[in-house]
């Protein structure tokens, strides 16, 4: 089903770097603040994020971005690896609120995923995609005709038969970034690992985790670069445009980390917590919670809500917090937004959100969620809900975070949740390798 290749990346060459790899890296561009950028490019004037957040006024900074990786090719930082090799790539870490004394680690591959439409169900997505940040990538891309940014799909392997090709590695860096999660990047090359990864992934399809715009982005530049030279090249050619780089993991580890991502409402022309409340009882248990409830209790209270219905907490800013979980044997097909919902996403906490309270109940349209009007989308439940009680906003929806395997199930429907759904933890860094996008290059 899937058809991945290994990597000939681009790579920093580390006897250019003072500071190590640690000093180059960064996290994916769309979670990364004005502050955080600043810190990052302050780090080494040959950080990433200055490649995948360029500075310049308007569409100015795209070709910025693609003249400093040309400059970077030619000074020698970065040097094109000569050996086609999957990247195993390791973070040990202990999720937030954990037992730092037993931390997990989470072990992967970077490598090529050739691109193909949804339609073909061996990629899939699980959440919606905003128009704002695919055009932001693509313009990148143009200009730099180059993959910077890894994605995250997750393949199926049960009984884990690919430990052991990706235990045949020769270790090439090993670094700890400031929040704490600990990096080692790995070599598989060994002909018969590299053979065996690539069969063993191809008995699934790939859902994809994280990168839903990155994703599309690529397969849209692919297009146009066959569009451009129709005829040039055979429909099966083995071309870098064609594939994209991600990181690949297995979707059945127990160590995989998924956090929630709350739903913080402001500047609706009028709201009521009451009417809210009062409304939501049509469908959903409400059970309000002792007013001034912190963080911890509302997120245990909601747990266990949700281990029997889909659930959420709502949040007023006097205080005020109820719990609402969607009621057994509510008439469902007879409600006027989630009614239209097939059952696999009806069982989903953020499609209930979505369909049934932001959209039928405070009148937050499909499309202005889409252009977070209303919305912001913070993944700290206590600090959001310490800004609301300080007047920031008007109410904020806590979630439980939605599990691999529910994920899975609404991908494979051909089904997506809204945006923002799911936030596997940790995430994959920017940096670590970099795909050129030449159409005269073949893959392995």
């Amino acid at each position: 089903m899937a058809d991945i290749a290994p990597l000939t990346p681009l790579r920093y060459d580390s006897s250019r770097l003072p500071g190590g790899l640690a000093s180059v890296v960064a996290p994916p561009y769309d979670v990364i603040s004005p502050q955080e950028r600043t810190a990052l490019a302050a780090r080494d004037p040959h950080n990433v994020v200055r490649l995948i957040l360029p500075e310049g006024e308007g569409d100015a900074k795209y070709p910025a971005a693609a003249e400093l990786l040309e400059g970077w090719r030619r000074e020698g930082v970065l040097i094109r690896d000569s050996q086609a090799a999957f990247y195993r790539y390791d973070q040990t870490f202990a999720p937030p609120g954990g037992d730092p004394s037993r931390p997990l680690t989470r072990r992967g591959f970077l490598g090529l995923v050739r691109l193909v439409d949804f339609s073909e169900k061996v990629v899939l997505p699980h959440e919606r995609t905003l128009s704002g940040p695919k055009e932001d990538r693509l313009k990148l891309f143009r200009a730099t005709r180059a993959n910077l940014s890894p994605g995250f799909m997750l393949y199926r392997d049960p009984r884990g038969e690919l430990g052991a090709a990706l235990g045949s590695a020769e270790t090439m860096a090993e670094f700890a970034t400031p929040d704490g999660v600990r990096h080692t990047l790995s070599k598989v090359a060994a002909r018969d690992a590299v053979r065996s990864i690539i069969e063993g992934v191809s008995r699934s399809s790939l859902l994809i985790a994280d990168g839903h715009h990155r994703y599309e982005t690529a397969l849209r530049y692919g297009r146009e670069v066959d569009a451009a030279h129709p005829g040039a090249w055979s429909a099966d050619a083995r071309l870098e445009h064609r594939y994209f780089m991600t990181f690949l993991a297995n979707g059945d580890d127990p160590h995989l980390v998924v956090f929630p991502t709350h739903r913080h409402i402001h500047s609706l022309a009028s709201f009521s917590f009451d009417g809210l409340l009062r409304d939501a009882g049509a469908f959903f248990d409400v059970v309000e919670l002792v007013r001034g409830a912190d963080a911890d209790v509302v997120l245990s209270r909601l747990r266990t809500a949700g281990e029997r219905a889909p659930s959420v907490a709502a949040a007023a800013a006097d205080g005020r917090v109820a719990v609402l979980a969607l009621r057994a044997g509510a008439p469902l097909d007879a409600h006027p937004t989630l009614g239209k919902k097939p059952a696999v996403l009806r069982r989903t906490d953020v499609t209930v959100l979505h369909c049934a309270i932001l959209e039928h109940l405070l009148h937050i349209t499909p499309e202005a969620q889409a252009a977070k009007t209303n919305l912001w989308y913070p993944q700290d439940a206590g600090a959001a809900l310490g800004e609301l009680r300080a007047g920031k906003g008007q109410a904020l929806f806590l979630m439980n975070a939605t599990p691999v395997a529910q994920v899975r199930d609404v991908a494979e429907a051909g089904e997506v949740m809204p945006q923002k759904s799911t936030f596997f933890y940790p995430k994959v860094l920017t940096g670590l390798a970099i795909h050129t996008l030449d159409p005269s290059r073949q893959v392995a």
